[in-house]
């Protein structure tokens, strides 16, 4: 399969003419040469999605707070780890703003590069246990279409990513997407580690916001791209990050006008409602996206 992406490389120039191919560098790294096993993920993680909450169905939900916690700060401590090597690539080979052109030199620096861009990719591969543990849980609610959109889409983009253009600008994408998840992952280990943690959980509204924040700026930097002359880094990748990132950023806001502003008129004006039925309290998915669940007295 990765002929046919590798023939439209060629047909439309996607890529410097010695990487049609791939770069030589990260061929015998995991996964990257494989891209019906990366396409084969993508399509069983769909077909849990679809058959996963009827399996669940007359089935208990799974207990598995500890599980949680760890797997969580593992994410907490991979996402700092690929910041901390995407900010130190920067800095030592001094990036621009906006734009970087990819080190695809056989060096220290430039593997180190490569390297950051696949551990990268392959978070996204590990996140995909977000969804499975919302189903095995029957938190189906949590199971979004922005949830699902966003985790198998990432996972395939990133591949491309990982293969083709391993560093340069979008260091700066995935280094603002692995500052939130470093936040992220954290609110939602303290968040497992049950009722007697949600007192110091009060940020959970502007982790959101940050989010929101992030994919602002990252189309900032795709549009301000254009408009620096001549750069070797691919600028239809910009184009195309500057398309996906408004689609998460719609999605997103619509979810978060619809957990806070919609919720915040309805709660003004019920007032004391809220305290008689159970009150409402908002929980991040593991996708970010806050979602409402009822509490009962």
């Amino acid at each position: 399969m990765e002929a046919i992406v590798s023939s439209f490389n060629r047909e439309y120039n996607l890529t410097r003419s010695d990487i049609y191919d791939g770069d030589p560098r990260v061929d015998d790294w995991l996964l990257v040469n494989n891209l019906a096993g990366v396409l084969g993920l993508a399509g069983l993680y769909l077909l849990v999605v679809r058959y996963g909450p009827r399996f669940m169905e007359g089935r208990a939900a799974f207990s598995m707070t500890p599980l949680l916690v760890v797997y969580n700060f593992a994410l907490v401590i991979l996402s700092a780890y690929i910041l901390y090597e995407m900010v130190a690539v920067a800095i030592i080979q001094k990036y621009g703003l906006w734009c970087q052109a990819i080190n695809y030199d056989n060096t220290e620096i430039g593997i180190r590069e490569a390297n950051a861009s696949w551990w990268y990719f392959f978070s996204k591969v590990i996140e995909l246990l977000d969804t499975v543990f919302f189903i095995l849980r029957k938190k189906n609610n949590q199971v979004t279409f922005l949830h699902v959109y966003h985790h198998s889409t990432m996972m395939v983009i990133c591949w491309y990513v990982a293969k083709y253009i391993p560093g340069g600008e979008k260091f700066f994408n995935g280094g603002f997407n692995s500052l939130v998840h470093v936040f992220m992952y954290s609110y939602y280990a303290l968040a497992a580690m049950g009722p007697g943690m949600q007192k110091h959980l009060w940020w959970k509204r502007y982790l959101t916001e940050f989010q929101l924040l992030q994919f602002v700026c990252v189309n900032i930097r795709a549009v301000g791209s254009f408009f620096t002359g001549p750069c070797e880094y691919p600028r239809w990748v910009n184009l195309f990050a500057l398309f996906y990132s408004t689609s998460l950023l719609g999605l997103f806001l619509n979810f978060y006008l619809k957990s806070y502003k919609k919720k915040s008129s309805t709660s003004m004006t019920n007032g004391s409602n809220v305290h008689v039925n159970g009150s409402n309290s908002h929980t991040l998915n593991n996708n970010g996206v806050h979602t409402s669940i009822k509490k009962k007295d």
